[in-house]
């Protein structure tokens, strides 16, 4: 494979966590930016790229007051004869953060990228630049892929541990230069308070770095900013950003443990005094848009999608979908018609039409939640169904449906190269899903990988549901619920996929980086 890391790509990159006396961090650094501060823009909370293709890319950066954004790119760390892209106007209407489209860039090459923020009534005055870098999608199959996936960031309460050194998963991805980093939902939890210390079970402290907004559950939009920003006080995470780009999509826990569209949070629920999570999603999503650079969504934005497929070069392209907006309510799964699902029916229709049309050597499907895994919900005591498998081996039930005519479309179209990628259940597993073991036998067989956490609590494996035939060949997960990062279990995998024979292998790796267990899959083939 001639994919090999470009020399000098992380050199300027490179930073540590800063020491802090306390770890309460005074309310001016988590709340909104003050118009009194003196002085020239800064860009505190780093840089980021997104939904990178062979020439085009999306930069993203956050002021600390108004500015007007400006983006300078170019083929060499020096910035010689740099290409200059004025931005949007940074202001409280999208929370001082915006992104700004690059174009009509080289393919499979390094592009070095500064972003300059600029005094909006004064273009001349601008803040110290912030500088990133990324790869495009290779315009030739023989530059091959590398890719890396994961989820569930700062769950359970465990958030930003500075005696471990923070989020350290990030520096271990960072290791191995990949082109990309697909982040499969649960970016934050807005449902999850951050508190300052938590006992672990030999006694000893875990210390978290606390923010106001984190301090309780995400009702305002004001409080779902925070939970974004909160991250990005990760120095791992800042320095991730600035050297790969990403592709994001959402789960459950940006707006609330296990939600969908029209539910109303039970009164007993004193958490929230805000009961309708449509208004609460509708916050969400909106800051969501505001802290991540997608292309389908737009900071400050009414209408946009999380759900579309980022085309990487010849060999890849990445179908993100959403499996929480247009999802049905949660139930127990049993009833034998279900055209809304866990998609809706005009994203199963997207899904459908956009892998017909594909002509990659490999159609990922980013998947925010698993297949074949029995994902229970058991808010306000009752026994629902979370995921897609309701633990019935039989015939497809509920949104098993769905997914039953989703495959089955798979098999009759010939599509190619299928695989499914996922997060949520904090702990990875690899499993093959056969007609030979199902109860519904109409499509080929496929793989689907799960990791993550980076950093939440682990939880022991689901179970399996044999209505379309998985067989769990690798799994690794603690016995006890919510083991904290510190007791380990923290995963991310990793795609590299070949360009001289199209392979492409999976590998799923620990914290630190160690492979755990790796699965070659080869290419032109509907199923294997």
């Amino acid at each position: 494979m001639s994919h090999l890391p470009l020399p000098g790509r992380r050199g300027v990159l490179r930073g540590s966590l800063a020491a802090s006396a306390a770890l309460a961090l005074p309310a001016a650094v988590g709340a909104a930016p003050a118009f009194a501060l003196s002085g020239r823009p800064k860009a505190g909370w780093g840089v980021q790229a997104g939904d990178v293709t062979a020439d085009s890319g999306l930069v993203w950066v956050r002021s600390d007051r108004p500015a007007r954004m400006i983006v300078e790119t170019s083929a060499t760390e020096s910035f010689r004869n740099p290409r200059r892209w004025h931005g949007p106007l940074l202001d409280a209407e999208t929370d001082f953060a915006g992104s700004t489209r690059v174009r009509d860039l080289p393919g499979g090459e390094q592009i070095h990228y500064r972003v300059l923020l600029a005094d909006p009534d004064d273009p001349r005055r601008t803040g110290e630049p912030v500088t990133g870098t990324f790869r495009t999608a290779p315009v030739r199959r023989r530059d091959g892929v590398r890719f890396l996936w994961s989820g569930d960031l700062a769950g359970q309460g465990w958030g930003i541990n500075p005696d471990r050194g923070g989020y350290r998963i990030y520096d271990a991805m960072a290791a191995l230069d990949p082109d990309f980093f697909l982040c499969s939902g649960d970016n934050i939890y807005a449902d999850g308070p951050i508190s300052a210390t938590a006992t672990l079970p030999d006694g000893s402290i875990w210390r978290n770095i606390t923010t106001e907004e984190k301090s309780k559950v995400a009702e305002t939009l004001a409080e779902f900013r925070g939970a974004f920003r909160y991250n990005l006080l990760d120095e791992n995470l800042k320095r991730f950003n600035a050297q790969v780009p990403s592709i994001v999509q959402w789960d459950d826990h940006e707006v609330r443990n296990n939600w969908y569209p029209g539910e109303v949070i039970a009164a007993s629920d004193t958490r929230y005094t805000e009961k309708s999570i449509d208004v609460l999603a509708s916050r969400a999503n909106r800051a969501f848009s505001e802290y991540f650079p997608i292309t389908t969504l737009r900071p400050g934005a009414r209408e946009g999608r999380v759900h579309r497929v980022v085309r990487h070069g010849p060999l890849l392209d990445v179908f993100v979908l959403d499996m929480r907006t247009y999802r049905n309510a949660n139930s127990p799964g049993t009833q034998t018609t279900d055209t809304q699902g866990i998609l809706g029916t005009e994203q199963l229709d997207w899904l459908k039409r956009e892998l017909s049309r594909s002509r990659a050597v490999w159609k990922v499907i980013a998947a925010d939640m698993p297949l074949g895994l029995v994902v229970p919900d058991t808010t306000e005591g009752k026994q629902n169904i979370e995921a897609v498998a309701q633990g019935d081996p039989g015939a497809p039930l509920g949104r098993e449906l769905q997914i039953a005519e989703l495959l089955r479309h798979i098999k009759h179209r010939k599509i190619t190269g299928t695989v499914w990628l996922t997060a949520d259940v904090h702990h990875t597993s690899a499993q093959h899903y056969q007609p030979a073991r199902a109860a519904f036998t109409d499509f080929e067989p496929f793989w689907e990988f799960v990791s993550g956490p980076l950093n939440a609590g682990a939880f022991p494996a689901s179970t399996l549901d044999a209505t379309f035939g998985p067989e769990r060949v690798f799994l690794k997960a603690p016995t006890a619920s919510n083991v904290s990062p510190a007791g380990g279990y923290q995963f991310f995998g990793e795609v590299d996929i070949d360009g001289d024979s199209g392979e492409l292998t999976v590998r799923l790796r620990e914290q630190d980086g160690t492979v755990l267990f790796t699965q070659a899959l080869q290419p032109g083939r509907v199923g294997q």
